[in-house]
């Protein structure tokens, strides 16, 4: 292992702790091997704008890693559908660092499903799934959770994928600020129920999970 190596593996590590994440040895190795993966397939298809290693350790890697200790809060397994998931993002991160969520990434773009397809070979991760597709068009099975991160306004976000949602499932959208623009749009039937600010190692900009869920439906007046 060259100098370079050496030293992202360290950051890397390091920004882990910071999330207080525990990543054992072999999940670093895989994080660190997706993210070389995603630059060879970016010098040729334009998978991410991020073009260099180090801001897409940051930009990319520990933004998605900064959702890793909420969703294991939130449940240690089920079916996840990341919808726009472009080079993967969170989703591939997810499926490495949650190994009990069954992953499936969805992309209307064909050179970034064939990407996650290949992720999901190269990395070995049976729990990882890639659909070339618009999410309204999909056909399976209804999810436990839903996620996106700058995917589309959250209205647009549940209107698009409420039918892949189970009765008792969530959205978990990325965001930037807290949209509260966004917020007083959605629809009645949709409850956001809680806002989590995040903190991202080396990234001085404002992240937060914005968690959504359907509204439990009213009992009849008598």
């Amino acid at each position: 292992m060259n100098e370079v190596d050496k030293a992202r593996r360290t950051h890397l590590f390091v920004a882990a702790r910071q999330l207080d994440l525990v990543l054992d040895d072999a999940t670093i190795d895989q994080l660190l091997a997706y993210l070389d993966l995603l630059q060879r397939w970016n010098r040729t298809y334009n998978l991410t704008a991020v073009r260099d290693p180090a801001e897409m350790l940051t930009q990319h890697l520990f933004d998605c890693l900064a959702v890793i200790g909420p969703l294991r809060r939130f449940a240690p397994a089920g079916r996840l559908l990341d919808v726009g998931s472009g080079g993967g993002l969170p989703g591939i991160v997810i499926s490495l660092a949650c190994p009990g969520w069954d992953v499936t990434c969805v992309d209307t773009v064909g050179k970034k499903a064939a990407f996650i397809q290949q992720a999901a070979v190269e990395l070995r991760l049976p729990n990882l799934h890639s659909q070339h597709s618009r999410v309204e068009a999909l056909t399976l099975p209804a999810f436990d959770l839903i996620a996106s991160r700058a995917f589309a306004s959250l209205p647009d976000f549940v209107k698009l994928t409420r039918m892949h949602l189970k009765a008792n499932g969530v959205w978990m959208a990325m965001k930037g600020r807290r949209p509260d623009d966004e917020l007083v749009d959605l629809p009645p039937e949709v409850e956001m129920f809680h806002v989590e600010q995040l903190t991202v190692p080396d990234l001085a900009a404002e992240r937060c999970i914005i968690w959504m869920r359907l509204q439990p439906p009213r009992p009849e007046e008598s």
